[in-house]
Parts: C-alpha cells; sequence; structure tokens
C-alpha cells in the first residue's frame, strides 16, 4: 500500500494529507452509499484532508459528507467554502456578515459538527468591503466555530489585500488558497504563486487533473467519452471540449503519457505528483466518482518523479512568456 505524505496547512501549524478529497461531486454525480465507501476508503488510506461548500448541491454535498465522517471526525480535517447563493433573498449570497454568519451555522448544521477546520471564501465579492468579510471570519474563528480561515479564487492583488489587512487590523491571517493549478492551467505562476509563497499562504489546487483532460482516456480526433466530465460539461465551465481539445493541451498529454510509461505509473498519478513537487502546494484537491478512480489517485504520493521527468513535463506545459517576467530576471546581476 502507498504511503500518504502529510504537509503543513500554509503557515500554520495544522498538519493534513498531501492529497485533499474534494466532494463536490457528493450529491450530484455520486450517490450517497458511494461517496461513503470513497470517503472510508480515502480515511484508511491515511487521507485526512475533506473539501466541500455548501453551494455543492445547495447543501446536499456538506450533508453527506457530514454523515460519512460521523465516528471519524477527529480523524478529519474538514474545510469547507460560502459565497454561492443558497436561497433567493438578496442577502443569501456573497459575503457580507449578514451572509457569512448565517451561512456557517447552516453548514455546521449540515455537517453535523460544532466546528470547521477551514473556513472558505469561495470566490472575491466585489459588493463588499474586505474588512467586513474578514471581520466576519475572524469572529467566527474567536467564537470557535472555525479553526483557520483561507480563500478560493483571489487573484495576487485580492491576496496581498487580506494579509495586508490582517497585519494592520489583527484580523485573522489566511493560511491557504484553493486555485485552480494542474499541467493545463498554469497562469497562477505568475502573480498568485509567488505572492502565496512570499507571504506563507499554502495551496490547494483544484482541477489538478484539468477536469480529467489528464486522466489518459481522452485522444484526439475523437470526441470526449459518453458520460465523461468533460463530456457533460456545459457552456462556461472550465472543462469543456472546446477548453480542453486544443493543440497545446494535446502535446501535455503527450508528454505526461511518455512519462507515465517509462516510470509505470498512470497518467493522473504522474500529472498529480509534478503537482506535488511544485513549491508551496499543501494537497491537490482530487475528485473520485468511484472507489477505483481514488484508489489511482492514492497512488500519486509516496513516490517521486526523476528530475529529467519533472523537466519534460515543465517544458511541455510552460505557459507562454510575457514581457515583465522575461524581463526582470534577465536584468538581475549578482554583485561584483
Amino acid at each position: 500500500m502507498t504511503a500518504m505524505e502529510y504537509r503543513r496547512m500554509g503557515r500554520s501549524g495544522l498538519a493534513v494529507s498531501a492529497l485533499c478529497l474534494g466532494c463536490w461531486t457528493f450529491g450530484r454525480e455520486v450517490a450517497e452509499p458511494d461517496a461513503q465507501r470513497i470517503i472510508r476508503r480515502f480515511v484508511e488510506a491515511g487521507g485526512t484532508f475533506l473539501d466541500t461548500a455548501d453551494g455543492y448541491a445547495l447543501g446536499l454535498s456538506e450533508e453527506i459528507t457530514g454523515r460519512a465522517i460521523r465516528g471519524l471526525r477527529d480523524q478529519v480535517v474538514l474545510a469547507t467554502k460560502v459565497f454561492f447563493p443558497m436561497g433567493p433573498g438578496l442577502n443569501e449570497r456573497g459575503l457580507s456578515r449578514a451572509h457569512i454568519m448565517r451561512a456557517c451555522d447552516a453548514s455546521l448544521k449540515r455537517l453535523g459538527t460544532d466546528y470547521i477546520d477551514l473556513y472558505q471564501p469561495h470566490c472575491w465579492d466585489m459588493t463588499t468591503p474586505l474588512e467586513e468579510t474578514l471581520g466576519a471570519l475572524s469572529d467566527l474563528v474567536h467564537q470557535g466555530k472555525v479553526r483557520y480561515i483561507g480563500v478560493s479564487n483571489f487573484t495576487a492583488w485580492q491576496i496581498m489585500k487580506c494579509v495586508h489587512l490582517s497585519e494592520t487590523k489583527g484580523f485573522e491571517r489566511i493560511v491557504t488558497l484553493q486555485p485552480q493549478y494542474s499541467l493545463i492551467d498554469r497562469t497562477i505562476e505568475y502573480e498568485v504563486l509567488p505572492a502565496c509563497r512570499e507571504e506563507g499562504v499554502g495551496l490547494i489546487p483544484w482541477s489538478p487533473l484539468g477536469g480529467g483532460f489528464l486522466s489518459g482516456k481522452y485522444r484526439p480526433n475523437e470526441p470526449p467519452p459518453p458520460g465523461s466530465r468533460i463530456a457533460e460539461a456545459t457552456e462556461g465551465l472550465e472543462d469543456t471540449w472546446e477548453r480542453r481539445a486544443v493543440d497545446r493541451n494535446w502535446r501535455i498529454l503527450d508528454a505526461v503519457g511518455r512519462v507515465a510509461a517509462e516510470s509505470g505509473r498512470s497518467y493522473a498519478q504522474v500529472a498529480l505528483n509534478w503537482l506535488l513537487r511544485q513549491s508551496g502546494i499543501v494537497a491537490p484537491i482530487i475528485g473520485a466518482r468511484t472507489v477505483e478512480q481514488l484508489e489511482d489517485n492514492l497512488g500519486a504520493v509516496g513516490w517521486e518523479l526523476s528530475p529529467e521527468h519533472v523537466s519534460q513535463l515543465s517544458a511541455a506545459s510552460a505557459p507562454d512568456e510575457i514581457f515583465l517576467y522575461r524581463f526582470i530576471p534577465h536584468v538581475q546581476r549578482p554583485l561584483a
């Protein structure tokens, strides 16, 4: 059995498994009995980190996750999120104090617990002052309902503003960021990743397999397999076939396939292991519709790609150059 790895969650003392089980499919694509089997197998394999959100299946994911961890609560680090609409009211969405306080209590009830380990705004709120949001989150920590706070889908300047307000106003400090990050999408490397490294904010990447594109089941000049996540992605989502089936991504997939064959690993294990070797990563969020998919993903830990394989994958997936990010390193000179 592959040995699980463990890491600190950003600039905090909390340890979590190096893989996080994403529960967003529970109640949508995965029925409750299967979800319970997936969670219990994850815990058996040494997994300790679970991530959900109130907006996943309008709270049903939280309910299923909460029932699945009964008797296991002290063994897991439980993360959930707040932002998206949970009802028709004007204040049933966003990051206002009113919504955060009400949403947290509702999440606690659905999860069947009296505390949330990591509570995260699911998205930046353009209509609410950040001071109001951070103040509400800090109050939840002081009340014992939340232990740590993080953010999801924030830009670099938004992260830095959170850090600045925490340092100057005494708000709780964010310890994690959930960004999209994979061999398919490395755009956070321009600004977001350096900002997080500088400030000790740990990364918990979502869609680490590019919506399943890096699983190895897709082929050029062929339609996506029926029932696959990409085949079912609706317009506007990140994982549509039109977004994924482009020349650059096929070149990346070819590189993953070569490394997989040479290392005796699956496509998914190679893609996840590359991500785990990037500085600042705490735990990629893996999703699984079946226990078999989970087993394959669990095989991403307990070993390391060779430096040569890491270089090959990095070269094949390198994002386009942007002037400043090429210019600034180029003009640096060591002291004489």
